[in-house]
């Protein structure tokens, strides 16, 4: 028998002169007097030739006596009158006890805490989208301010670089069917360094509006709103740590590149052909799965370090723990976030991608025709306005599911909703702040 407060077992309280425990005696038939000598009749036998129906016994009632009022329905969960606790003040199962939340019947436990977009108890995939989507639509004036800064800041840089470093003419051996093997080896790399800079310019800005989104993601998990001026004074003691783990996590991602590919280099250098080539392209995809598993490792290091205010090493090694054993889950979560940002942004930056064909000179057969066309400022003005409009998108909704991701894997493992409970000032499951 359970002795929680709140919890009752079916059956009587013990009558009294009885020793609570003991199991109780009826009383014999009062017409059916026993002889001197005569054992006592077992009473669970021949109580009476007539009982009435299971679950539906009441004591009989005398003279002036009114009958007890009927049962509760089927189940344990129907409440006694007075209140869960039997009484005007509910007692333990009383409003706000166990009886209150648990009464009706076999409803389940109680509805967790939601003071900010996200309820406080471990996230399904749905509810970290829709968090990161409800952080953004709630406080859009600091997000979307502080995703057009660094969406503006980053375009910068790669039409800067794709005008004036960067060359275009060297990947057109790809749409040579004339080109010699070498030539479209050249080609290939000349295009794998291009998308490689690209890549990574965004990858830092990814990264960077990540952090400087961690506050008001952070913020609106407590249902409180952030300034711009208040996630970036939160933000800036962190922020050269911030630089420092970006300017690392590439390190380290070129080193694991550049072994893999080290071999091929180097049977292509000494034989030639297409040995080399071919363990060139082997170790490549070796070092990109090798990177993406240590990058996904490593993916909620920078919500670690401005949340936490950890050192570079410190963080890394926390979201390193925080990943383990969830590995796929993360993955899973981010591809599915990233796949959604870009879809979105796709939808955006296209138009204006066509828009910038048919006003650079070349026009958009001439852009389809030759797999880029002339690729001129007007062209990367143009384009480079959708790519902004685009990543105003996409930075929320990664940085809000990365930043989510945390909170989530810091519940499921180190019961982060009780203290963000507290900080919510909320009572009790269900509550709203300040309820």
């Amino acid at each position: 028998m359970n002795d929680t407060p709140g919890w009752a077992s079916p059956g009587s309280a013990p009558s009294d002169g009885q020793e609570p425990g003991s199991t109780p005696r009826p009383a014999e038939p009062a017409d059916q007097p026993r002889q001197p000598g005569q054992a006592p009749q077992d009473p669970g036998v021949k109580w009476s030739k007539e009982q009435p129906p299971p679950a539906q016994w009441s004591a009989p009632t005398g003279p002036g006596q009114s009958a007890p009022p009927p049962p509760p329905g089927p189940g344990w969960g129907a409440p006694p009158p007075g209140g869960p606790g039997g009484g005007p003040g509910g007692g333990p199962g009383g409003p706000g006890g166990w009886g209150g939340n648990w009464g009706g019947g076999w409803g389940g436990p109680p509805p967790a805490a939601k003071p900010g977009v996200i309820p406080l108890r471990p996230l399904g995939v749905g509810e970290i989208l829709d968090g990161a989507v409800s952080t953004m639509r709630t406080y859009w004036r600091t997000v979307l301010g502080i995703s057009l800064t660094v969406a503006v800041l980053t375009e910068v840089v790669v039409v800067l670089l794709q005008g004036l470093v960067l060359d275009n003419a060297a990947t057109d051996a790809l749409d040579d069917p004339s080109a010699t093997l070498g030539e479209l080896a050249d080609a290939m790399g000349n295009a794998l360094v291009n998308s490689g800079v690209v890549f990574l310019i965004t990858l830092v800005g990814t990264v960077a509006a990540t952090a400087l989104l961690t506050t008001v993601t952070s913020r609106a998990v407590l249902g409180r709103s952030v300034t711009t001026r208040e996630a970036w004074h939160d933000a800036r003691p962190q922020t050269l740590k911030l630089f420092g783990l970006i300017c690392l996590l590439l390190l380290i991602t070129a080193g694991i590149m550049t072994v893999g590919a080290l071999p091929g280099f180097l049977v292509t250098l000494a034989a030639g052909g297409e040995a080399g080539i071919a363990l060139t392209v082997l170790g490549l995809i070796c070092a990109g799965v090798l990177t993406l598993w240590l990058m996904i490792r490593l993916s909620l290091a920078s919500p670690t370090l401005m949340l936490e205010k950890q050192g570079i090493m410190k963080a890394m090694s926390r979201s390193a723990r925080l990943v383990r054993g969830s590995w796929w889950r993360v993955f899973g979560i981010q591809l599915l976030a990233t796949i959604i940002a870009n879809v979105v942004a796709s939808i955006i930056v296209i138009p204006f991608t066509f828009l910038a064909a048919a006003v650079g000179g070349g026009g958009v057969s001439g852009f389809l025709d030759s797999a880029g066309g002339d690729i001129g400022w007007t062209f990367l003005i143009i384009s480079g306005i959708g790519s902004v409009i685009g990543s105003m998108i996409t930075f929320p909704i990664t940085a809000g599911v990365t930043v989510l991701l945390y909170v989530d894997q810091r519940i499921r493992r180190e019961a982060l909703d009780l203290e963000l409970a507290r900080a919510a000032g909320v009572q009790g499951p269900g509550a709203t702040p300040g309820s």
